[in-house]
């Protein structure tokens, strides 16, 4: 009923910036926490950052400073704007949304997107 896509990965050197999205589609009535979860090789996946429907952001301490997270609410759209990237924030990166649904809005349903992978190396 509903589907996560995101885009934005890829291979940056140590130092640089990439720019993560995730547009969420289908029958949707509202979102209310949007984020970000990574996971590592051999590791579990883990918190990133999110943001509220009002646009309050959270962040994992690893990522204060370096990542800022956004949401456009027309768009379903999520961003992840990660700069000074380390080569310890390799991994798999994974879009979540809690979603209330046309027809169930009292209802919060968790979804998750297919991940895109993004590795920091020289």
């Amino acid at each position: 009923q509903v589907r996560l896509v995101e885009s934005g990965g890829g291979l940056v050197q140590p130092g640089g910036s990439l720019r993560l999205s995730c547009a969420a589609s289908g029958s949707i009535f509202s979102i209310d926490v949007m984020g970000w979860y990574r996971q590592a090789p051999g590791k579990e996946r883990e918190l990133v950052s999110t943001i509220t429907s009002a646009g309050i952001p959270g962040y994992a301490d690893s990522v204060k400073g370096r990542f800022t997270i956004s949401r456009d609410g027309a768009k379903n759209t999520v961003y992840l704007q990660m700069n000074s990237l380390k080569p310890e924030d390799t991994a798999v990166y994974y879009c979540n949304s809690a979603v209330r649904l046309r027809g169930t809005p009292t209802y919060v349903y968790n979804y998750w997107g297919q991940g895109t992978q993004v590795t920091v190396s020289s």
